[in-house]
Protein backbone atom coordinates (compact mmCIF):
# COMPACT_ATOMS: atom_id res chain seq x y z
CA UNK A 1 0.00 0.00 0.00
CA UNK A 2 3.04 2.61 0.27
CA UNK A 3 3.88 2.61 -3.39
CA UNK A 4 1.42 5.62 -4.16
CA UNK A 5 2.94 6.88 -0.78
CA UNK A 6 6.19 6.94 -1.95
CA UNK A 7 4.95 8.45 -5.36
CA UNK A 8 3.34 11.30 -3.44
CA UNK A 9 6.49 11.99 -2.07
CA UNK A 10 8.45 11.97 -4.90
CA UNK A 11 6.25 14.35 -6.96
CA UNK A 12 5.96 16.55 -3.73
CA UNK A 13 9.94 17.02 -4.03
CA UNK A 14 9.88 17.49 -7.88
CA UNK A 15 6.40 17.67 -9.84
CA UNK A 16 7.35 15.09 -12.74
CA UNK A 17 6.80 13.13 -15.89
CA UNK A 18 6.00 9.60 -15.40
CA UNK A 19 9.32 8.78 -17.12
CA UNK A 20 11.49 11.25 -15.00
CA UNK A 21 9.65 9.64 -11.89
CA UNK A 22 10.97 6.13 -12.69
CA UNK A 23 14.24 7.45 -13.11
CA UNK A 24 14.21 9.22 -10.08
CA UNK A 25 12.87 6.50 -8.05
CA UNK A 26 15.84 4.31 -9.41
CA UNK A 27 18.48 6.74 -7.69
CA UNK A 28 16.40 7.50 -4.48
CA UNK A 29 13.59 5.96 -3.24
CA UNK A 30 14.28 2.66 -4.88
CA UNK A 31 16.90 1.94 -3.15
CA UNK A 32 14.54 1.39 -0.17
CA UNK A 33 10.82 0.49 -2.19
CA UNK A 34 11.60 -0.73 -5.24
CA UNK A 35 8.91 -0.35 -8.18
CA UNK A 36 9.05 -1.52 -11.81
CA UNK A 37 7.92 1.01 -14.11
CA UNK A 38 4.83 -0.42 -15.26
CA UNK A 39 3.99 -0.47 -11.62
CA UNK A 40 4.75 3.73 -11.45
CA UNK A 41 2.55 4.66 -14.38
CA UNK A 42 -0.04 2.40 -12.90
CA UNK A 43 0.07 4.18 -9.99
CA UNK A 44 -0.25 7.64 -11.67
CA UNK A 45 -3.10 6.72 -12.93
CA UNK A 46 -4.82 5.58 -9.78
CA UNK A 47 -3.51 8.66 -7.93
CA UNK A 48 -4.72 10.87 -11.23
CA UNK A 49 -8.21 9.03 -10.91
CA UNK A 50 -8.48 9.77 -6.94
CA UNK A 51 -8.13 13.63 -7.17
CA UNK A 52 -4.74 13.28 -5.39
CA UNK A 53 -2.52 14.17 -7.99
CA UNK A 54 -3.01 15.97 -11.79
CA UNK A 55 -1.20 16.20 -15.20
CA UNK A 56 -0.25 19.84 -15.29
CA UNK A 57 -1.18 21.73 -18.48
CA UNK A 58 1.56 21.54 -21.33
CA UNK A 59 2.98 24.84 -22.81
CA UNK A 60 2.01 23.82 -26.26
CA UNK A 61 0.03 21.01 -26.86
CA UNK A 62 1.49 18.24 -28.41
CA UNK A 63 0.35 14.66 -29.69
CA UNK A 64 2.83 11.98 -27.56
CA UNK A 65 4.11 14.74 -25.29
CA UNK A 66 5.00 13.49 -21.75
CA UNK A 67 2.22 14.59 -18.65
CA UNK A 68 4.44 16.33 -15.88
CA UNK A 69 2.51 15.53 -12.71
CA UNK A 70 2.49 17.53 -9.46
CA UNK A 71 0.40 16.63 -6.32
CA UNK A 72 -3.08 18.38 -5.39
CA UNK A 73 -4.19 19.28 -1.69
CA UNK A 74 -6.08 15.70 -1.39
CA UNK A 75 -3.00 14.23 -2.48
CA UNK A 76 -0.67 16.00 0.18
CA UNK A 77 -3.41 15.28 2.95
CA UNK A 78 -3.43 11.71 2.10
CA UNK A 79 0.16 11.92 2.26
CA UNK A 80 0.34 13.37 5.72
CA UNK A 81 -2.26 11.43 7.18
CA UNK A 82 -0.27 8.09 6.02
CA UNK A 83 2.95 9.93 7.90
CA UNK A 84 1.14 9.84 10.81
CA UNK A 85 -0.77 6.56 11.28
CA UNK A 86 0.80 3.59 12.79
CA UNK A 87 1.82 0.60 10.99
CA UNK A 88 3.41 -2.58 12.17
CA UNK A 89 6.58 -3.52 10.78
CA UNK A 90 6.36 -6.36 8.14
CA UNK A 91 7.97 -9.75 8.30
CA UNK A 92 11.52 -9.67 6.12
CA UNK A 93 11.39 -11.51 2.93
CA UNK A 94 14.96 -12.79 1.89
CA UNK A 95 15.27 -15.60 -1.02
CA UNK A 96 18.78 -15.84 0.19
CA UNK A 97 17.74 -16.95 3.45
CA UNK A 98 15.56 -18.74 2.32
CA UNK A 99 17.87 -20.45 -0.17
CA UNK A 100 20.02 -21.30 2.79
CA UNK A 101 17.20 -23.20 4.54
CA UNK A 102 16.51 -25.31 1.47
CA UNK A 103 20.42 -25.94 1.45
CA UNK A 104 20.17 -27.32 4.83
CA UNK A 105 17.61 -30.13 3.09
CA UNK A 106 18.96 -30.48 -0.08
CA UNK A 107 22.70 -29.85 0.33
CA UNK A 108 24.70 -26.42 -0.15
CA UNK A 109 25.94 -27.53 -3.56
CA UNK A 110 26.72 -23.64 -5.33
CA UNK A 111 25.86 -22.00 -1.69
CA UNK A 112 29.03 -20.76 -1.38
CA UNK A 113 29.55 -18.77 -4.18
CA UNK A 114 26.40 -17.56 -4.11
CA UNK A 115 26.84 -15.92 -0.38
CA UNK A 116 30.25 -14.28 -1.97
CA UNK A 117 28.29 -13.13 -4.95
CA UNK A 118 26.14 -11.29 -2.07
CA UNK A 119 29.20 -10.58 -0.09
CA UNK A 120 30.37 -8.23 -3.02
CA UNK A 121 27.01 -6.94 -3.59
CA UNK A 122 26.54 -5.62 -0.41
CA UNK A 123 29.91 -3.85 0.23
CA UNK A 124 29.37 -2.60 -3.41
CA UNK A 125 26.24 -1.03 -1.71
CA UNK A 126 27.53 0.24 1.25
CA UNK A 127 30.51 2.21 -0.90
CA UNK A 128 27.85 4.05 -2.71
CA UNK A 129 25.61 4.78 -0.08
CA UNK A 130 28.65 6.16 1.83
CA UNK A 131 29.33 8.13 -1.15
CA UNK A 132 26.24 9.93 -1.67
CA UNK A 133 26.49 10.38 2.35
CA UNK A 134 29.02 12.36 1.74
CA UNK A 135 28.01 14.12 -1.61
CA UNK A 136 24.93 15.28 -0.37
CA UNK A 137 25.03 15.36 3.89
CA UNK A 138 28.42 16.73 4.99
CA UNK A 139 28.55 17.74 8.90
CA UNK A 140 27.82 21.11 7.79
CA UNK A 141 24.39 20.92 5.82
CA UNK A 142 22.35 18.48 8.26
CA UNK A 143 20.67 21.15 9.92
CA UNK A 144 16.95 21.47 8.87
CA UNK A 145 14.49 18.57 9.69
CA UNK A 146 14.23 17.53 5.98
CA UNK A 147 17.69 17.11 5.63
CA UNK A 148 18.36 15.68 8.98
CA UNK A 149 15.40 13.16 8.31
CA UNK A 150 17.04 12.33 4.51
CA UNK A 151 19.80 11.18 6.24
CA UNK A 152 18.45 9.40 8.87
CA UNK A 153 16.91 7.30 5.84
CA UNK A 154 19.86 6.97 4.26
CA UNK A 155 21.83 5.51 7.67
CA UNK A 156 19.24 3.12 8.01
CA UNK A 157 20.34 1.61 4.22
CA UNK A 158 24.42 2.12 5.55
CA UNK A 159 23.34 0.37 8.93
CA UNK A 160 21.59 -2.16 7.07
CA UNK A 161 24.42 -2.70 4.15
CA UNK A 162 26.79 -3.32 7.31
CA UNK A 163 24.57 -5.59 9.22
CA UNK A 164 24.77 -7.64 5.58
CA UNK A 165 28.57 -7.44 5.33
CA UNK A 166 29.04 -8.82 8.70
CA UNK A 167 26.29 -11.47 8.76
CA UNK A 168 27.81 -12.50 5.34
CA UNK A 169 31.42 -12.72 6.50
CA UNK A 170 30.49 -14.56 9.26
CA UNK A 171 28.07 -16.77 7.35
CA UNK A 172 30.86 -17.63 4.74
CA UNK A 173 34.03 -18.06 8.25
CA UNK A 174 30.97 -20.35 9.36
CA UNK A 175 30.65 -22.64 6.58
CA UNK A 176 34.15 -22.59 5.58
CA UNK A 177 35.01 -24.01 9.28
CA UNK A 178 32.77 -26.75 8.77
CA UNK A 179 34.11 -27.57 5.27
CA UNK A 180 37.96 -27.65 7.04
Amino acid sequence: MSLPHAILTALLEKPSSGLELTRRFDKSIGYFWSATHQQIYRELGRLEQAGHIRALPAPVPARGQKKEYEVLPAGRGELSDWVGRSEDPKPMRSALLLRMRAAAIVGAEGLRAELERHLALHREQLEEYLAIEERDFPADRRGTEPDRLRHLVLRGGVDLERFWVEWLTGALAELGASEA
